[in-house]
């Protein structure tokens, strides 16, 4: 299974029917696509659900917003992409996503690289627009040879474009997953580097807003930082879930597809969809 994954829609390299190919050729039978603030990548996937009948396309979406001055990101599964709450959080997303790209423009061309937001936006072409498209016009211009120089320099966390004040508080995102009847995913925890007493106090203020699950696989994992992410699943009572956080193929990327051997004996999300219809607007 694979329940964290992007497509072109956001910042994924593959279109949503290639995504969901890979995913049908990986032997993958629970998977959700979950690009960033949309559902774009979904619902495209979804016209092709029959041609890949062993794969049960569930409706994601990952969500931004913002805890303790810090951007989160909570996926969301088997929500109703058609419901008030969370078409109108989307769109109110989609005007954060264009308020915030034009303000990393500014602070870049305060800093020698003017034509960013036109540049990101080509990069991004229709997609929703984040810093990936940024550091892919960054190189293409030979501002910066690399993605991870990009980041490490201008577009990682702490650095001039690394824009947070856009999204929502952590508590109305999460609401919007709930109203919509889906599944509220604190996505990979380790990556926001806190410390174990402020991530307690991360989890603990998702759970009180009405998430219900933490993602204990994510990506590239040591068994160690797994086993803490189960202990802290386990003693805030939430559920787990899995996902490789799938972007594109390279050595250092996570491939498609998540083990879920270490986690067989745990309350998964997974459980929800496994008995669900073959149609995919019924695995809502």
């Amino acid at each position: 299974m694979d329940f964290h994954t992007h497509t072109t829609a956001s910042d994924g390299a593959l279109t949503p029917r290639e995504l969901l190919q890979r995913a049908s050729e990986a032997g993958i039978d629970l998977f959700a696509i979950t690009d960033h603030d949309t559902m774009a990548g979904y619902l495209e996937a979804s016209q092709f659900q029959l041609d890949y009948p062993t794969v049960k396309l569930v409706p994601g979406v990952e969500v931004s917003c913002r805890w303790s001055a810090t951007t989160i990101h909570v996926v969301g599964l088997g929500v109703d992409c058609q419901h008030p709450a969370m078409c109108e959080g989307l769109a109110e997303l989609d005007t954060a996503r264009t308020a915030r790209g034009i303000k990393i423009a500014e602070r870049l061309a305060s800093r020698g690289f003017p034509g960013a937001l036109e540049g990101a936006q080509i990069e991004a072409g229709g997609g929703q627009l984040g810093r990936p498209h940024f550091a892919s016009w960054m190189v293409a211009q030979g501002h910066v040879p690399d993605h991870n120089t990009a980041f490490d320099k201008y577009l990682g966390q702490g650095k001039p474009g690394d824009v947070k004040a856009f999204w929502p508080e952590l508590a109305r995102a999460v609401a919007w997953i709930v109203d919509a009847g889906g599944i509220a995913v604190l996505a990979h925890p380790l990556k926001y580097k806190y410390t174990r007493m402020k991530l307690r106090r991360l989890v603990q203020d998702f759970a009180e807003a009405g998430g219900t699950a933490v993602e204990a696989l994510s990506g590239r994992q040591t068994p160690d930082q797994t086993a803490q992410l189960l202990r802290l699943a386990e003693d805030f009572e939430l559920d787990v879930s899995a996902g490789s956080d799938f972007h594109r193929d390279g050595p250092y990327s996570p491939r498609l597809g998540v083990e879920l051997l270490r986690l067989e004996a745990r309350s998964g999300v997974w459980r929800h969809f496994e008995s669900a219809q073959e149609n995919p607007e019924e695995a809502r």
